[in-house]
């Protein structure tokens, strides 16, 4: 039971103060949970406190490899219009 900082972590320090486990910590290239520490904030609040905090999508995941901030989840954004959007900058 343990959650995952991901490489799109871009080190912004929000989360680190939230954990109540103490089990965010520094770490080159992006921060890490130490696994034996994280309780996923279980008992203590019904969403895990850094992925509620987190501006990045996708940068916290579960155990099972699934964002708790999916893509769109906090620009709104579907996917799907922002990959289209993409391609139409890059074709420009």
């Amino acid at each position: 039971m343990a959650l995952k900082i991901t490489a799109g972590c871009v080190n912004c320090w929000a989360c680190e103060p939230l954990c109540p486990s103490a089990a965010i910590e520094p770490a080159i290239p992006h921060f890490r949970i130490d696994p034996a520490a994280c309780s996923e904030c279980a008992g203590e609040y019904a969403d895990p406190q850094c992925a509620s905090i987190c501006p990045i999508e996708g940068a916290i995941v579960d155990a099972g490899g699934s964002a708790l901030n999916p893509p769109g989840s906090l620009t709104g954004i579907p996917p799907g219009l922002l990959e289209q959007t993409r391609a139409r900058i890059q074709a420009r």
